[in-house]
């Protein structure tokens, strides 16, 4: 059997002339869904998608590297004129221009960003002349796979260009090169993303919002694999709020790296079932909130067998199996000096113990592994 090796990619990063496309996609199925519902989903949404494009500096002063422009996509939140898209949609910019379906343009200040979970919120000029129409945050909690969902946003600047597909999975983790840190409650989809869709809106069949478009896996060979990334709608309704008021979010950290307990793992305690869940901890920041909490981490030998090293099974008395849940469980119920509760499984018996929590924007420098809560 072949290997095959994939990556994530971000999707903001496309420079406007760089591309003539014309494309071809397959249509569903009349029996699947009427093209007359599609059609008035589309309808009724494009007012609340726009464009989103900043300048790119270019790399010397050389007349031939001059400045570009990469674009992403967004949406309207709320009536005074505020847009939701990715904090790597705009950069590190402190303003970008937004284009509407009707060709108007705006200037839009960067007025909150928060890296870790890839949000970002642009506020409108005053001049704006649009009439603006809010997209609906739907809960994403509700969301299973098999659902249908509908992508809508600039790939390679082909604006408002519409997709459908089905939720793939939920609860995925993201990691991205800007951040050590994986994002949680990740909404896998299939329906076709490409660079240009970030920031857009992932709808339900009830013209709700309930993921934003941020990231898409290619093959080593360039080509889409037909999995596209969105953050949550529960994401983006917790985190947004805060961004609009502070301009930015505190997010809890605990200083350690860790993965699914496997069966291969179990071999490294005696007298422990292939069958026993929970997450190895593999690494512990020094002087960190699980160092302090005294959470014990794993040790490779010299043939890089790992030994020992405490195992997670619950949080505040709730058992957890996979990583993705620590991770969940701490950037959806948890802030920067709360205390969490920590049940591990060492020398053959469970033991709790207490971590107080840190706050990301203190660290310095971390372990470069991208999945660390």
């Amino acid at each position: 059997m072949k290997n095959y090796t994939i990556a994530i990619i971000l999707l903001s990063t496309i420079t406007l002339s760089s591309f003539n496309i014309l494309s071809v996609q397959a249509q569903p199925s009349e029996s699947l869904i009427s093209s007359h519902f599609l059609n008035r989903i589309f309808n009724d949404v494009q007012n609340s998608v726009v464009q989103i494009t900043r300048e790119v500096p270019g790399k010397s002063e050389s007349p031939e590297d001059e400045n570009s422009s990469s674009l992403g996509s967004g949406f309207v939140y709320d009536n005074a004129g505020r847009i939701i898209t990715n904090s790597h949609v705009v950069g590190n910019s402190k303003s970008v221009d937004i284009t509407f379906v009707d060709g108007n343009r705006y200037t839009a200040k960067v007025i909150g960003k928060d890296n870790y979970s890839d949000i970002a919120v642009v506020q409108t000029d005053g001049n704006i002349t649009e009439k603006l129409a809010p997209l609906k945050l739907a809960n994403s909690s509700l969301v299973s796979v098999g659902d249908l969902v509908i992508a809508i946003g600039n790939p390679y600047g082909l604006s408002n260009s519409m997709t459908l597909g089905i939720v793939s999975q939920i609860g995925r983790l993201l990691s991205t090169k800007t951040t050590p840190f994986a994002i949680p409650d990740i909404i896998q989809t299939d329906a076709l993303i490409n660079p240009g869709n970030s920031g857009g809106p992932l709808l339900n069949l009830n013209e709700q919002v309930v993921g934003m478009n941020t990231a898409g896996v290619v093959s080593d060979s360039g080509s889409s694999s037909g999995i596209g990334l969105a953050v949550s709608s529960n994401t983006i309704s917790r985190i947004v709020p805060v961004l609009i008021a502070k301009g930015n979010y505190s997010h809890p950290y605990l200083g350690m790296t860790g993965s699914t307990l496997t069966s291969e793992l179990t071999e490294n305690f005696r007298n422990l079932s292939r069958n026993f869940k929970g997450i190895y901890v593999e690494t512990i920041t020094p002087n960190g909130p699980a160092d302090r909490a005294g959470i014990k981490a794993s040790t490779v030998d010299q043939y890089g067998k790992k030994h020992g090293g405490d195992i997670i099974t619950a949080l505040d008395g709730k058992n957890v199996t996979y990583l993705e849940q620590l991770i969940s469980y701490m950037d959806n119920k948890k802030m920067p000096e709360n205390n969490l509760t920590i049940t591990v499984y060492r020398d053959n018996s469970l033991a709790n113990l207490t971590a107080t929590l840190g706050d990301r924007s203190e660290i310095n420098k971390l372990n470069k592994t991208s999945i660390y809560p």
